[in-house]
């Protein structure tokens, strides 16, 4: 069967007003962020909610992240600001931090996945702020990817991983460029009136402590099932997964010294030289620059996934800074086939 057309447009006025109107008649919309890609739809409208459920095949007790383009258009989402929170929305938005906060009624619960929590952010990537406003809504956003596998960085992501969507609820993609942050937004909740790292992202641990004079804390791991929704989206045990089987490897000479190494693919980190024997290697940054490994990974995740290789080796970056989101979704990506 030949592959259906998505239509990539530019972010002109025209374009823009297309897909705002699609978005008004809860259809949706590839929306490009400083993150990743979001596939868009009407935060508020619940035909729209579950065309994003069904379109991404996304489980209904994994909640969505809600997007404004000001600070006004939280108000009517949510029933209070916790403490710090309005000190994170004045330090780092516009920009890739999530807050979950107690939800107004007005909030559907299937974008909540039934929990008295809505997830928001304010993103900074200037088409995304152009589409909430000629939308004139808040804008549900996850991923614009099948629900698990590897986020879109670039417009021909999402083109590609919808070719052969069925479900006819993709109106089209803004083309934004590639990503700049190049990794989902950091998640920040509350427990007991205490701060908590949900997920790491875009805005490092170390950025969001100096803010808030404190340490976040880390809220026990959930399973997440219908009778337990998760708390934060991006916090089920395996996610972010290429198709090709990916394992975590030690050594750096563990996947090298393989008799199959020649059919698979490595991704790597920093200036040594990566070891000798791999079909191809992927370095998210040669100079050791863990914001460019970060807006790096998932186009490398891309192009190695699309080798036909037999299998993909990667190894952690250091575990500081952006470093904690790079590692999260590398090992999440290894947990679908370690499990």
């Amino acid at each position: 069967m030949p592959q259906k057309s998505v239509s990539v447009l530019t972010p002109t006025p025209e374009h823009l007003e297309r897909a705002a109107a699609a978005l008004r008649a809860a259809r949706l919309v590839g929306m490009p962020t400083e993150t990743v890609y979001g596939m868009a739809g009407d935060a508020l409208n619940p035909a729209a909610l579950a065309g994003i459920f069904e379109i991404k095949r996304r489980p209904f007790f994994d909640p969505l992240i809600v997007h404004i383009e000001r600070l006004d258009d939280l108000d009517p989402l949510v029933r209070a600001r916790p403490e710090g929170a309005d000190l994170l929305m004045k330090t780092f938005w516009p920009g890739p931090l999530t807050l979950v906060l107690p939800k107004s009624d007005r909030v559907p619960d299937l974008a909540t996945a039934g929990l008295d929590t809505v997830a928001v952010r304010m993103p900074a990537h200037p088409v995304a702020r152009a589409l909430l406003r000629a939308a004139g809504r808040p804008l549900a956003a996850p991923s614009a990817n099948p629900f698990g596998f590897l986020s879109p960085t670039t417009a021909a992501h999402v083109a590609d991983a919808f070719s052969d969507d069925e479900t006819g609820l993709l109106d089209c993609v803004l083309d934004g460029g590639a990503c700049e942050v190049g990794v989902e937004s950091t998640v920040v909740g509350w427990e007991d009136g205490a701060p908590v790292l949900l997920r790491a992202g875009g805005v490092p641990l170390e950025a969001l402590e100096a803010a808030l004079g404190r340490p976040l804390g880390v809220p026990a791991p959930r399973v997440g099932s219908p009778h337990c929704p998760v708390a934060s989206p991006g916090a089920l045990p395996w996610h972010y997964a290429p198709r090709t089987p990916l394992r975590l490897v030690e050594s750096p000479h563990d996947g090298a010294d393989r008799d199959d190494a020649a059919r698979a693919g490595l991704l790597w980190f920093g200036s040594d030289p990566a070891p000798a024997g791999y079909a191809v290697v992927e370095n998210l940054s040669p100079k050791g620059d863990l914001r460019e490994a970060a807006a790096n990974l998932f186009a490398a995740l891309h192009r190695l996934d699309g080798r036909g290789l037999a299998r993909l080796d990667a190894h952690l970056v250091p575990e500081s800074g952006l470093g904690r989101a790079i590692n999260e979704r590398v090992r999440k990506a290894a947990a679908k086939d370690a499990g």
